[in-house]
């Protein structure tokens, strides 16, 4: 037997962190999206009781340091399972960007075995599983718009946001995301975004509301190691994005228009800067 699942891209839009628990682990106030940037993971189920990961990458490890390796790993402890499986993951969204595509890709996992399977497993104890895994697993497993918190475990979903298009820019540089969170310096963190303003901005669907309110705690932590990303944020805003900021612990950047038209516009001025460039829209993987 096999399925396909999708596996959408994230961004933030708005990012905090509020300290650090004992364990290391980071107390987290975020909202994040999905956008219709996907990797696509199939799964296929082997006579044997092993884990094979096939992917078109050659940047991504195919044992258990592959997040959609350990999602199955997770999941046959929690459920008892003794059966093989071959992942094959078709790569689209860029490696180590800030757009969680492994996290998304062990999400993908989680919910195409649950199904593969006939587990009978709801979303939050898929999220619970994954935080296992990752941080932004919890999220992905849901893959719509939604308000983060905890650990990242605690998703909850959000309204669809108000027509926007977003044009998603990731430099050639390569940002380990344990490398950032290993400089946060709390003492330090004086400026943080209003989560609670965003929030409301897209329970009224308030556009303005939304882009007036974004904000990424960590930006000046990555910007500050590589200053490319701050250039590619200016001219985001330089040809005409409402709003922008880098997504996650970076490097990735993105702006979002109101208009189809401008968006287009971004696009197409910014590709002569950034040959890993994107024209998406925010989706909900799953509805509610």
């Amino acid at each position: 037997m096999q399925l396909v699942e999708k596996a959408p891209a994230k961004i933030n839009l708005g990012l905090d962190t509020l300290f650090e628990h004992q364990s290391g682990e980071k107390e987290w106030d975020m909202v994040m999206a999905s956008v219709d940037l996907a990797d696509y993971v199939q799964l296929e189920t082997l006579p044997t009781n092993r884990i094979e990961v096939v992917t078109d990458s050659g940047f991504l490890p195919n044992d258990r340091r592959n997040l959609a390796f350990q999602a199955v790993s997770v999941l046959k402890r929690h459920c008892h399972v003794h059966t093989g499986v071959r992942i094959t993951i078709k790569k689209v969204i860029p490696v180590a960007a800030g757009l969680g595509g492994g996290s998304s890709d062990a999400a993908a996992v989680l919910r195409g075995l649950n199904r593969m399977w006939n587990l009978g497993l709801d979303l939050p104890t898929l999220a619970q599983l994954g935080l296992k895994i990752d941080s932004d697993v919890p999220y992905c497993v849901y893959s719509q718009t939604a308000h983060v918190t905890g650990k990242g475990e605690v998703v909850r979903p959000l309204p669809k946001l108000p027509p926007m298009w977003i044009v998603v820019a990731k430099p050639k540089m390569s940002v380990s995301t344990p490398n950032i969170l290993r400089q946060i310096d709390y003492d330090q963190l004086t400026t943080h975004p209003d989560i609670q303003a965003l929030l409301a901005g897209i329970e009224a669907g308030d556009a303005h509301q939304i882009f007036a309110n974004m904000g990424n705690v960590l930006e000046p932590i990555t910007a500050k190691r590589y200053p490319e990303i701050m250039a590619i944020k200016q001219q985001l805003l330089t040809f005409g994005a409402d709003a922008a900021q880098m997504s996650g612990t970076g490097p990735t950047v993105f702006g979002i228009c109101r208009k189809q038209s401008r968006a287009q516009r971004v696009y197409n001025s910014l590709k002569g800067f950034c040959r890993e460039a994107y024209l998406v829209r925010p989706i909900n993987l799953i509805e509610h």
